[in-house]
This record gives C-alpha cells, structure tokens and sequence, in this order.
C-alpha cells in the first residue's frame, strides 16, 4: 500500500524520522502557509481522512487508559481533561472517557451569547487563532488535580505552553499532562518544555502513539509554496472527484429525528460532566435505531432494509460526518452503527484550507467546497470536507448541531447539496446547541430548526428570553493576513473591519483645506498613497542598513522593560499602523529570546474620537484588560498618549486596561516605557502603507463605521510589488542577537532610573506654536517620524531642523526639496526636526505645480 505522504515527500524531500508507527498514523498534504508548507494529515484523528470509528474512538480511549495509569486512581479522580479545537475536540473527549472520572471541557472559537469568558489563548501556528474558553462551572479550571491537555499534533509545543503559562497564572497546580497522536517536536523545543516545566515549578508529562521528527530540506518552504500554486485550482473550481459508478444525480436529505437526550450537552465546549457521558451511553441505542430506520428510508425507501446488504453482496458503505467543533456526538454515533453492523466511517468538515491532489501517494485526494452555515463570529468564509467525494459511499449522514441548521446549509450551494452530488443518499442528524442554563434547557428541548426559519424566531427558540449578549461577543474575529494585510498570519490580528472596496482616497490639498475650514476630520478620508521615487527609495534602504541595530537595541529594550514589568503573559495591542510593526518586532524579540508566542492585535485609536471601543471589548472577552500592553512606534508631543489615558479614564467598562504606551522612541518624554528617548530615524516613518503590512492609515467615518463596528482601513493588495514590510521585520530582527548583551545591560539600567514622563516635547509644541504664528499644537508635528508624516500625507508649511542634524535628517530634507518645502536649521530644537502644517491652508497656498506658497 502507498504511503500516503509519498507525493510530498518525492517532490520536497520531507521525511518522517522516528517510531516506525509513523507512516501508518501520518500522511502529508500542502497548504498556503507563509511559516510552514507541508501539512500532517492524521489518518486516525477522524477529521481530514474518513476512518473507522471504532479506531478512531479507540486511539483517544486507549491514551486516556494510559494516562488514568499514570497518575494512578486517586489523581485520576481529581483531574480535568482540556482538549484543543477544532482538531482535537473528539480525541479529548475521549481521553476523558478513558479516565472514566474526569471532566471535559475543550476550546471553541464560537462566541456564545450569555456566557462569560473564562479564557483564551492564541494558537500560534493555525488560520484561525483565537480559542475561548466557556465552561458552565467557573470552577471547572479551578482545582489543584492534574490538567490534561489533549491535542492532535505536538509539532513545537507552543500552543501548550501558551495554555499552560496562561492558565497556571490563574489556577496553579502542581501537574500537567500533555497527550497527543503524535510528537513531533525538535531538540530544541524538548529542552523549552522541560526548562518551561522547570520554570513554572510543575510536572508535566507526555504521552502519544508514536514520536519523531519531520525532516526538512532547504528552501522547503518556496518549493512547497510553488508546488501550491502550481497545483492550487483557479477559485470557483476543485479538483474533479472520483464516483462511484459514474453517479451524478442529486437527491433530497432525509431528516432524522435522533431524539437527543434532554440537558445532554452536544460536546464539550462547555464543559461534559461522567453523568452527562452516562445519560448519553443510556440514549445511544435508541439514537442508532432511528439512523438506521432513517439511512434505510433514504436508501431502500423501507425500514429494516440499511441492514441489508447490496447487490453482489455488498454492505453499504456509509460515512457519518460531523462538522467542524462538533466531533464527539458524531463519533459516537458513527460507532453505534458500527457496533450494529454497518460498514462505517466517520470524517468531519473543517474549516483549514488545504490542497488537494488526487493521487493514491497524498493524504488529501479530493476536496469538497461551501459556505460556512453557522454564522461565524470571524464572518463568512469557505469550509471544506475532504476525502468524501469519491469514496464510494452509499449514503452520508452529515451531523450537525442546531446553531448550524441554517438556509445556508441547505442552499444550492452549501454543504447538503455538495454531499448529494457525489454520494447517492444524504440523511440529516440535528444535534440541539447546548447553552448553559436555562438558555441550555430551552435549546435542548427545542430540537431541530427548519432551514426558513426567521432570524428572530432562531434566535428565541434557542435562547428563549435570556437577555441579549453584550456587542463583545459578536464582533468578528480579528482580520489576518494573507486575507489582510502582507503580514504572516500570526504576526498580528486587525481589530479592524476592511474597507479596500471603498473610495476613501482625496486629493491631499483638498483634505487639508477641509479639515482645518472644520468640515471633515482627518480620520474620514485618506491621502493618495505616497509612491516614492527612485532615490527616495534609495535613501530608504541606505537608512535602514545604517540603523537596523540601532531600532534593534530599541526594539530589545523597550520588549525587555514590559516583560520585567508586567506579570504574566502580556497582550501587545499595538496602535495601526505605525504602531503595528513596533508590535510584530516585539513580539518577535519576546520569541527569538525567550520563547514566548505573545499575541498582538492592532487597534485603531483617532485624535478626538478616541480608541475603538469595540475593540476594546473584543479584547477584554477574550483576554485579561490587565494583560494588554498598547505599543506606538514613537511619540510626538504625546496626543495619542492623551487620547488614550482620556477615553480609558472617562469609562468605567474599560477601568481594566492600563493607559500606559510602549514606544520605540520617546523623545517627548511622554512615556516611562521606551526602546529610547532620542529623536531618531525609525526607517517604517519614511513609508506609508508599503512598510506597514500594506495598511491604510485607520478610518472613521460614521455612513462607513457604525455603533456596533470596528474602525475601518483599507489594504492596498495592488501595491504588492512594492511592499517593504517584511523585509523591514526581517532586516531588524536579524540584529537582535549582536545587540542582544547591550540590550540586557542597559535595561538594568534603565528599570533602575527615574522614568516619570516630564511632558517636555509638549511645552517645546507649545512655544514652537506661539514663535512661528501658528497657535495650534495640531498643526505642529515634533520629531523625524511626525515630520516626514506631514511631509507624505498633509500640506507642509515649512521643517524646523536641528542644527548640525545629519543622516536622519537626509529622507526628509529630500521630501522637503521635492515639494518646495523651506527647511530652516535652528538652534535649541529638542527635537531632530519640526514639521509645521501650513497654518491658514487654502487651496491657493500651492501653486500649480503642487508644491508650497510661503504664507505671507
């Protein structure tokens, strides 16, 4: 038989290296992923590869055995089982049922109305990164028994190290145990969990089915990335699925009322109790019986006759699917039919991307396309359901829970009807959506919803009348890249909704005449993007090579202090855009150095609007406010930083988050958290867009950005050719380890100095305002970074120059002569330069030729 990783392997020269269990648990797929190519594609996890249930179940039963073994009967007793969605949800719940005593609850990324976060945690390496955790017992976590923490994949270990670092900081305990398929992990991320054991001063013990390592070749990650888009097919189309006998007819759904228990959680995401596992065990029988009169009806038209056997003597073939989170309750009924003698296999849909290629050496071989049904907190998207279109099954069972019984599942389009096109005969299982409380009551006894059912009428027969959620836990999940933004996916998520398809772009003269005649503000529209010259783009490039270790020093500094200081794991939540890639090389340091996967999100703050509050409330459902750490890429006079303490100040709902800002550079003396106080050159301020992940400035603009909504940008995806932004993170984070000595000793320095903000750069804005006529501290831009701002995006007046300032200097004294700006050298300036905004701008102060008139 052909290993199924073969096609991958041949073509890439990956190899698995270890236990010779592997081939049989592994195969190997590709997916478009910016960090890692190849996908292990687990052939007894029962997500991607349609497999016997009875394996399936057995491989999370038999290490569930294995751990209540390891920590003996008392442990045992005391232990809480957590499993990992999406993969994972199934083979945790498992586990648990191997325990025998413990309780299960395991992540979701499906916000639930009326119930309160406990937790979350990001997951470092997937599309979709954010877990919640929503148990009904808000003691569930609490207790001092072991931990068990059950994933498919132990690849680096950081998605549980992540869990564990977050969780021990609230419950403590004294032991974990890690269990999983597979450990994959390398040398180096064995010793982090062993050091990381060390650290926290706990045990924490693995158990899996088979351990090695996947051998990488150099250059992998372009060649799989080719060999993806090679084979990717055009959108709007899929590989052609292999069918039985040539069948293409489409046949309507059977509906199967399965008569669920009542109060019978539909899976762990809230927590599944042994008494929830015995009331479920009691109703399996009758469950079966009526799947078997249903698969009957739908493939004989006569009860009994699913029993039979077909033509030739043939079993029919059957697949129980489930859909995505929703494993276990479609695993179990894959089982009992199994154990009544059905020819079964169970696979579940699934929300990752992967490539398929129909070839007997690769683990995806077909892949079937639709709409997500379950109206998703992070929106609409594509879902998938791989391996079932040529099959040879005779008939499907699709398994899904009420919440996801939508028009969408049954449209021409959805996922009804793609499994009717290539197997002859769909049945429907509705499993009620189980909310805790009297919400839980209601949605169990309710049952199964029509497809046309209205909005308002899903909305009371599952929750009844429970009080309506706050905004928080509706808003969608943040934006990533490639999606948004040319930052890899897990550098940061944009609490941001994506605007590209609005024309927010006006001419820069005419913005700056209505801004300052008081009829629009400047976070309504958007300049046209600067495209710099030839030259200018030189200058870039020189200036970042001659300063990449010295924005390292910086970066070093600033992500050194905010560790010392901050307890825990902290949030960055940088300030889009020109706090985002401060942001990205924080989190980057935090990971070369110490090991820490810190999640990092960008926000949009407006100077006299204040910060997105519903991002803020994003953030405090799915992390501690205590945890959030607000990055910028320099201060200026310190606006932001007063816009920011003001709009936490003035509400109650955001008491938890603290006002304080981590710069880069800080020569305003705004702040006490900083890479630096000097006025320097920070390459990112001499771009726009091309070296901030392709990201407009942020927008607010009430016809665009209502109540309920995120603030708004735009991602330039035609400006690609262009793009800058990783090459800037790359070329910085490439100095760390030369600075990284200077980087230690200077922070001990630093925490030990008197770092009280003196607020000098705002009284130096403010007599720079009185001495040049302006008075108006908005139209006076302090530092290289607000200088060349003013430069690239409004109608400058003229730059104030340090005298004597030299290559930091030389970008802007470029622009300066490009637009006809004045540039006049000054003594005393505690700043590198000053940009002033033309101070009674109308469209007659430039000339026809675009640049400046001096004001008279």
């Amino acid at each position: 038989m052909v290993w199924t990783g073969t096609w991958v392997a041949e073509r890439l020269g990956v190899e698995l290296i270890g236990d010779e269990e592997l081939p049989a648990l592994l195969g190997l797929a590709l997916r478009r992923n910016p960090k890692r190519a190849h996908l292990l594609v687990s052939s007894v996890l029962g997500k991607h590869v349609p497999q016997h249930p009875s394996v399936v179940y057995g491989s999370g039963l038999g290490l569930g055995l294995r751990v209540r073994e390891l920590l003996g009967a008392e442990e045992a007793g005391r232990a809480v089982v957590l499993g990992y969605a999406e993969t994972a949800t199934a083979l945790g719940h498992a586990v648990a049922d191997g325990l025998g005593t413990a309780p299960y609850l395991h992540s979701t990324r499906r916000p639930v109305p009326g119930v309160a976060t406990a937790g979350g945690f990001e997951e470092s390496h997937s599309h979709a990164t954010s877990h919640l955790l929503l148990p009904e017992d808000p003691e569930l976590l609490a207790g001092e028994g072991p931990l068990v923490l059950v994933d498919d994949e132990f690849s680096t270990g950081n998605t549980v190290l992540n869990t564990i670092r977050g969780l021990h900081e609230r419950y403590p305990r004294e032991r974990y145990v890690v269990v999983a398929l597979v450990d994959m992990r390398g040398p180096a991320d064995r010793d982090r969990l062993t050091a990381f054991a060390a650290e926290i001063g706990a045990r924490v013990d693995l158990l899996t089915l088979a351990a090695g390592t996947v051998g990488l070749p150099e250059g992998v990650l372009e060649k799989g990335q080719e060999l993806v888009a090679r084979h990717e097919p055009a959108p709007g189309t899929a590989p052609v699925p292999r069918t039985r006998g040539g069948f293409t007819a489409v046949a309507a759904p059977v509906r199967v009322d399965l008569d669920w228990p009542a109060g019978v959680p539909d899976g762990g995401r809230h927590g599944f109790t042994p008494d929830h596992r015995a009331r479920l065990e009691a109703a399996l029988p009758a469950m079966t019986g009526a799947l078997t009169e249903a698969l009957a009806v739908a493939t004989e038209g006569a009860p009994g006759a699913a029993s039979r056997d077909l033509p030739g003597g043939a079993r029919p073939r059957v697949l129980v699917l489930g859909f995505e989170e929703l494993m276990y309750a479609p695993l179990r009924l894959a089982g009992a039919l199994e154990d009544a003698g059905l020819d079964v296999r169970y696979s579940t849909t699934t929300r990752s991307p992967v490539l398929a290629v129909d070839d007997p050496g690769y683990a995806i071989r077909t892949r079937l396309v639709f709409p997500a049904h379950d109206d998703p907190a992070d929106g609409p998207g594509e879902r998938y359901a791989y391996n079932v279109a040529g099959g040879g099954y005779d008939a499907v069972v699709a398994v899904v829970d009420s919440t996801a019984d939508t028009p969408a599942l049954h449209a021409p389009e959805g996922l009804l009807a793609q499994l009717a096109a290539h197997i002859p005969h769909v049945v429907l299982a509705v499993v009620p959506s189980y909310a805790p409380g009297a919400a839980g009551a209601v949605a169990a006894a309710a049952g199964p919803r029509a497809p046309e059912a209205t909005e308002e009428a899903e909305a009371t027969e599952a929750f009844g009348t429970i009080e309506a959620p706050e905004r928080s836990s509706m808003l969608p999940e943040p934006l990533r890249g490639p999606a948004f933004s040319s930052y890899a996916p897990e550098e940061v998520g944009w609490l941001l909704q994506d605007l590209s398809d609005v024309e927010l772009e006006a001419p820069t003269e005419e913005r700056e005449e209505a801004i300052q005649r008081g009829g629009a503000h400047y976070a309504e529209s958007l300049p046209v993007e600067y495209q710099p010259s030839d030259r200018y783009q030189e200058l870039y490039r020189s200036a970042l090579e001659s300063s990449a270790a010295r924005i390292a020093h910086a970066v070093g500094v600033v992500t050194e202090t905010v560790l010392a200081e901050r307890s825990g794991r902290p949030v960055l939540v940088s300030l889009a855009r020109a706090g985002t890639p401060v942001g990205v090389l924080m989190r980057r340091w935090a990971h070369r150095r110490h090991g820490l996967d810190l999640p990092h999100y960008a926000v949009s703050i407006v100077r006299g609007r204040g910060i997105d509050a519903n991002a803020l409330r994003w953030l405090a459902a799915h992390h501690d406010p205590a945890d959030v750490v607000f990055v910028d890429g320099w201060t200026g006079k310190g606006a932001i930083t007063r816009e920011l303490a003001a709009a936490l100040r003035e509400s109650e709902e955001f008491a938890g988050f603290d006002p304080e800002i981590a710069v880069l550079a800080d020569p305003g003396s705004c702040v006490r958290t900083y890479g630096t106080r000097e006025d320097f050159l920070i390459p990112s301020a001499c771009l726009n867009s091309t070296v901030s992940g392709l990201i407009s400035r942020t927008v607010l603009r009430s016809d665009l950005v209502g109540p309920d909504d995120f603030h708004g940008a735009k991602f330039y995806r035609d400006l690609a050719g262009a793009d800058v932004s990783v090459a800037f993170l790359d070329a910085v984070e490439a100095r760390f380890d030369e600075v990284a000595d200077t980087v230690d000793t200077d922070v001990k320095e630093l925490l030990a100095t008197d770092r009280t903000p003196t607020w000098e750069g705002w009284a130096a804005v403010e007599r720079i305002s009185e001495e040049q006529g302006i008075h108006d501290v908005n139209l006076v831009k302090p530092g290289v970074g607000e200088t060349t701002r003013v430069l690239l995006r409004r109608v400058p007046w003229k730059i104030l120059a340090r005298r004597g300032a030299g290559a930091d200097l030389a970008h802007v004294r470029l622009l300066a002569e490009q637009r006809g700006v004045p540039v006049e050298e000054v003594d005393d300036l505690p700043y590198t330069c000053v940009g002033l905004i033309h101070p009674q701008y109308t469209r007659g102060a430039t000339g026809a030729d675009g640049k400046a008139v001096v004001s008279r």
